[in-house]
Parts: C-alpha cells; sequence; structure tokens
C-alpha cells in the first residue's frame, strides 16, 4: 500500500511532466516497496518504464550508503535512456520526521538540444573540429559511478549489476572462482542490489551459481564488515 504522505506528490508529477514537456521524465519512488517503488511517472517514453518498476541502480547506491541523511538532493548525474542515450538525471529526497520515504525523480533528455547545437557548429566548423573539442565524454563521469539506468524489473536490475562487475573484470560467469564470486557479490552488496526482493535468485543465475552460495557469501561478507 503506497504511503499516504506522498498522495500529492503524484499529482506534482503530472503536472511537473506537462510543464517541463516531453524531454523531462519525472518519476515517483515510494520507499514502502523497493521492488514496485514507482507509483506515478510522466512521459516514461524515455526510460521505458511503468508504475511498478523498481528502484534503480543508484537509488539502491543511496539507500545503502545513506548519503540522503546529509542530502536534500543530487543534480545531474549521468543517467542512459531505453534508447541509449544520455540523460542528465537528477533526484529529490522526500523525508518525513527524518525518515526517507521517497524519491522524486527528473531525468533530462537533451539530445534534440544538442544536435541543434552540433549542426549550429558545424556551420562555423565544416570538419573534424566538432566531433574531436565538443563532444561529451561519458567515461569520465563513469570512473566515479556507474550511469543510472532504468529497468521495469528487478530480474533486470540485477542481472546488469553482475554483469556490470563482469565487464569490469574482464571475465565471464564461467570461469569465476570462488574468491571472485565473493568480491562481485560484495560490490553487489555494496551498492544495495539486495536491498530488492528476489534478487538474490537473478545473481546466481547470473554467476552461475547456487541460491545458497550467494546467501553463504553475503553471511561471510557481513560478518567480516561487522
Amino acid at each position: 500500500m503506497a504511503n499516504p504522505l506522498l498522495q500529492h506528490y503524484i499529482k506534482l508529477t503530472e503536472f511537473l511532466g506537462y510543464a517541463l514537456g516531453p524531454d523531462y521524465e519525472v518519476a515517483l519512488h515510494d520507499l514502502t516497496n523497493k521492488d514496485r517503488s514507482i507509483i506515478a511517472i510522466a512521459n516514461n517514453h524515455i526510460s521505458g518504464r511503468d508504475v511498478g518498476a523498481p528502484l534503480t541502480n543508484v537509488a539502491l547506491r543511496i539507500l545503502r550508503d545513506k548519503s540522503y541523511e546529509t542530502q536534500d538532493y543530487i543534480l545531474h548525474y549521468l543517467g542512459v535512456s531505453s534508447t541509449g542515450k544520455t540523460l542528465r538525471s537528477s533526484t529529490m529526497f522526500i523525508k518525513h520526521d527524518g525518515k526517507l520515504i521517497g524519491m522524486l525523480c527528473i531525468n533530462f533528455d537533451d539530445s534534440r538540444f544538442q544536435a541543434v547545437s552540433d549542426a549550429l557548429l558545424r556551420l562555423c566548423h565544416p570538419d573534424h573540429f566538432v566531433d574531436t573539442n565538443f563532444q561529451v565524454d561519458e567515461t569520465v563521469a563513469d570512473r566515479f559511478a556507474p550511469a543510472e539506468r532504468f529497468h521495469n524489473s528487478i530480474h533486470g536490475v540485477a542481472t546488469e549489476a553482475v554483469l556490470r562487475e563482469l565487464d569490469r573484470r574482464n571475465i565471464t560467469a564461467d570461469r569465476l572462482n570462488s574468491e571472485e564470486r565473493i568480491q562481485i557479490i560484495g560490490a553487489l552488496d555494496s551498492e544495495g542490489v539486495f536491498l530488492l526482493k528476489g534478487a538474490v535468485k537473478d545473481v546466481a543465475d547470473a554467476l552461475e551459481c547456487s541460491q545458497a552460495s550467494v546467501y553463504r557469501y553475503l553471511s561471510a561478507i557481513r560478518k567480516e564488515e561487522a
């Protein structure tokens, strides 16, 4: 059941969607149910998500590191649309009596404006100058944190998180040893992936091991941290 304190934010989500226009997706998350956290969304063609979609990798990391305790919002971090376009994403933390109860997120797709900007620049520089001097280096942002990715299911969130860790290590799941699996599961835990119910099964499938193994690794990791 949705948190009644968030009801007036549902209408705000709709209003912002109309007021800002189709290049801005506005999503309202209710943390009562992290697995189906979106309770309202406007211009959802940008991420491809619907009401009932789970928290993103960025939102889960925020819950895990509790950065919301010292901030009221985060601005202009990197996101990726359902079609692979770069987004500028921002999130406002909705709190009640100091407790985080929701998130209001805006994802801005400025690709149309970037195309116009490039076209104007090419009028002045009809060569490779634009390509070599005005392109965004997305890898710079990714060195500090993974881009926000959007999925309609827990399976999508968990599986992509595993694939990202495998890619980072340049290895495939069938070649992992126990120590490497522990390292990956530890990284996923620090990112908040296991805050989603059912994530253990999807992680186990992606790592080609049993759910019991994932639980055992998690227990050892958290015991060592404690």
